[in-house]
Order: C-alpha cells, then structure tokens, then sequence
C-alpha cells in the first residue's frame, strides 16, 4: 500500500488552513509514519506535482488522499477522519 498526502499553496503563498489542520492531526496521532509521499498543489504553479495529480484523478478540494493497492484503482480521500478510519487505524492494528 502506497499513501500519498496532497496539501495546497494559496495563490498569495500562505499554507491551506485545513492542511495544516490535518497535518496537525497526523503529528498528534502519530500517523505521518504511514505516509509515503506529500506532495504540494501550488495554486500559482498549475505544473506542481500536487497540482497536475489533483487534476489527474479529478479532485477539487485539499488536503486529499491518494491511497494506492497493487491491482487496484486509487483510492481518493477528501476527509481526513473517513481517512483515518478506513485506512489508517488498519495500518496502526
């Protein structure tokens, strides 16, 4: 299983509040240790990895999940607690 972390870059260059919610979260719960990537979406760079994944697997709001399985398509969380529970508390049993 392979987890990747999109958090967004304002126009104006200040971090998304809710992504420094959620990173907030991961830190508190000791769950960064699943994470396998972090991208960034720089809305003044269209080009940025976050960016060009978002659009990729159609996903308008940040922070978001992409949660990979061999053989299976990706899977996209746009809510951190859904996250949590479908994949994370697995990973920390």
């Amino acid at each position: 299983m392979r987890i990747t972390l999109v958090k967004k870059i304002l126009a104006d260059g200040s971090p998304c509040g809710k992504c420094r919610d959620v990173e907030q979260k991961l830190k508190e719960n000791d769950q960064e240790k699943f994470l396998d990537e972090t991208l960034i979406a720089d809305e003044r760079d269209p080009a940025s990895a976050g960016m060009a994944l978002a659009q990729k697997l159609n996903v308008q709001r940040a922070p978001f999940f992409v949660v990979e399985e061999e053989g299976k398509e990706p899977e996209v969380y746009t809510v951190y607690f859904k996250f949590a529970k479908e994949v994370l508390a697995k990973l920390a049993a």
